[in-house]
């Protein structure tokens, strides 16, 4: 699963061309997609009108909502200092789940800001996910 933190939800929206490419690529790939926690969609939207309209073109995009367990845990790792709530729905959205079972890749513009042994991939890093 490749998940799309507020920075990368902004650099796709902005235009970036790798991001754009692969939003593209995953359209034409059956059963493909970039997730996009809600609560990083959100802090997109608050900090730029309309954004979330042009991320929400991408039919490749969905957003992971924000249920009852998924509260939960972002309020907790909120409480103990793993960051804001749009970094901690990023961050609980990479975490395993019984319902996917691959390996999750976080795409952010801010690897610092997740704990270590979570796979972040900066947005910017020469050949990221293997385009140039």
């Amino acid at each position: 699963m490749i998940i799309l933190d507020t920075s990368a939800v902004r650099a796709l929206a902005g235009g970036h061309k790798t991001l754009n490419l692969l939003a593209g690529n995953m359209a034409k790939t059956p059963g493909e997609h970039l997730s996009i926690p809600a609560l990083c969609l959100m802090q997109a939207e608050a900090d730029q009108e309309n954004l979330s309209q042009r991320v929400l073109a991408f039919s490749a995009v969905v957003v992971d909502s924000l249920d009852t367990m998924a509260a939960v845990s972002v309020g907790t790792m909120i409480r103990d200092g793993y960051g804001g709530p749009d970094t901690c729905h990023a961050l609980y959205c990479a975490l395993p789940r019984p319902e996917f079972t691959g390996m999750s890749i976080l795409l952010t513009g801010n690897e610092g800001a997740y704990p270590p042994g979570v796979v972040t991939v900066d947005v910017d890093s020469p050949g990221m996910l293997g385009f140039h």
